[in-house]
């Protein structure tokens, strides 16, 4: 990428409304912001509005009004949206890296290597939508038989973190729309940019307008979101403190409630690996992201790679 292009990216990185609702940025009507902080820099790239109640509530009202359309399209049209969306973010894959590097300030290199999973994702449950709702058929004794069918659960619900932002926001909300539900996604206070470009290119591939939102904001505006009577399941990435909260706010509304909390991944490896592939495999997930990685192995907490044999 030029550093014209690199420039063009970061006036889109300072440039607003930041909040995503019936297929369009809006201001929102907040009154208070929080600063945008680039990492690499520490400089300001713009202050974004905290969504209110006010946002919340609309936001709400747009999802809930788009599911009944949304619901009822075919799993197929779904599906084809989604994949879609794919071509359409492929196009634009060095140009959303760079905004990673901007909103993130991970090395490009894994930036690009992150798009491939957003890709992946937009495109499996893209094709799983094609036949992986059909209802399922069962004989019963005395001629009787039975027939479950699969529906959307409704509004969705998600808050996602700061290391992986479009890959968290994708991965939940390809299935959710893939399976008929609407969705409201809230990204983390320090990665808010990325998962515009995922809105901007659902709205390209035909997603009607209310079916995916974006609230920017932070803990306040997560709690006001995860709290809101209208919402049936609710997915967080993030701290197991925040985990807890939202646990028990889905507990007194009888929601779903799906987290994904501290994740670390302790490695394992069989005779039949390759050792020298396994061991650098291990001292990388150990160094990206700063040590802040979600798939930093446990034994290297410690900047070594333990191996047993047996």
């Amino acid at each position: 990428m030029s550093k014209s292009d690199m420039g063009s990216v970061r006036r889109l990185a300072t440039s607003g409304p930041f909040h995503w609702i019936r297929g369009a940025r809006v201001e929102g009507s907040g009154n208070t912001f929080m600063d945008n902080v680039e990492p690499r820099s520490g400089s300001i790239l713009s202050q974004i509005r905290i969504a209110s109640q006010e946002d919340v509530n609309e936001a709400v009202k747009a999802a809930k009004e788009a599911f009944p359309t949304w619901k009822s399209l075919p799993s197929m049209e779904r599906g084809n949206i989604l994949r879609k969306t794919a071509g359409i973010l492929r196009e634009r894959i060095e140009e959303i890296a760079m905004m990673d590097v901007i909103d993130n300030g991970k090395p490009i290199w894994e930036a690009r290597l992150d798009m491939e999973s957003v890709l992946g994702a937009l495109e499996y449950y893209g094709a799983y939508a094609n036949n992986g709702f059909q209802g399922e058929y069962y004989k019963l004794p005395g001629g009787s038989f039975a027939y479950v069918t699969k529906e959307p659960i409704g509004l969705v619900a998600g808050i996602g973190a700061w290391n992986y932002p479009l890959q968290t926001a994708t991965w939940k909300v390809a299935p959710a729309l893939a399976s008929g539900n609407t969705f409201i996604y809230k990204p983390s206070q320090f990665t808010p940019l990325t998962v515009l470009y995922l809105a901007e290119a659902l709205k390209e591939a035909g997603l009607p307008d209310g079916v995916f939102n974006i609230l920017q904001g932070e803990g306040e505006t997560g709690s006001l979101l995860c709290s809101h009577p209208e919402v049936s399941k609710l997915s967080f990435t993030g701290s197991v403190t925040t985990g807890t909260k939202i646990m028990k706010a889905g507990a007194e509304g009888i929601r779903h409630v799906t987290l994904e909390l501290g994740g670390k991944s302790p490695l394992i490896i069989f005779e039949d690996a390759d050792l020298k592939n396994a061991v650098k495999g291990a001292l990388m997930a150990n160094s990206s992201l700063r040590d802040r990685s979600a798939l930093m192995e446990l034994g290297s907490l410690f900047r070594r790679v333990y191996m047993i044999s047996s």
